[in-house]
């Protein structure tokens, strides 16, 4: 099973970071990924149980990928879990961990997943893995960025 680990240090404490990632009437103000992010099934706050919806913008997207939270610990630690069958991904699970430090505090996002269909993983976990490297460490560092200019002051 495809695994990464992305870690972004951040200029605010992680009480901070915690709540403007998982407020999604603020999402888009920051997420380089997504044109959707909206809490579903009746929830209006994130936590254990909770689950959203996230639609990326093309290349990564124009579908959506549904996830539960397993683990909510402010400020330490969120984990979600798949729950719908995007194209592409038979599985997927992400946790986000936040440490304090004398800067502020790192983010680290662990995710792993695993590709449909069968036939062809071989060949998109490879492909898949880098992307969402990437695709991560840009939303991180994009959060970082927003932080940090004061984009948060509200």
């Amino acid at each position: 099973m495809p695994s990464a680990t992305v870690s972004q240090q951040m200029s605010v404490c992680s009480a901070g970071v915690f709540k403007l990632l998982h407020d999604y009437s603020r999402r888009l103000e920051w997420d380089t990924l997504l044109k959707e992010a909206r809490l579903t099934q009746g929830h209006t706050k994130a936590g254990v149980g909770a689950t959203s919806l996230c639609v990326g913008k093309p290349f990564f997207g124009i579908f959506g990928i549904e996830t539960r939270y397993v683990t909510f610990d402010p400020p330490h630690i969120a984990a979600v879990t798949l729950i719908n069958s995007p194209p592409f991904f038979a599985t997927f699970a992400a946790s986000i961990r936040h440490v304090d430090n004398a800067q502020g505090s790192t983010v680290t996002y662990k995710l792993r997943f695993t590709a449909k269909p069968r036939a062809i993983r071989r060949i998109l976990e490879p492909v898949m893995l880098k992307a969402l490297q990437a695709e991560t460490a840009k939303r991180l560092r994009a959060l970082s960025d927003f932080l940090a200019d004061g984009s948060d002051n509200r």
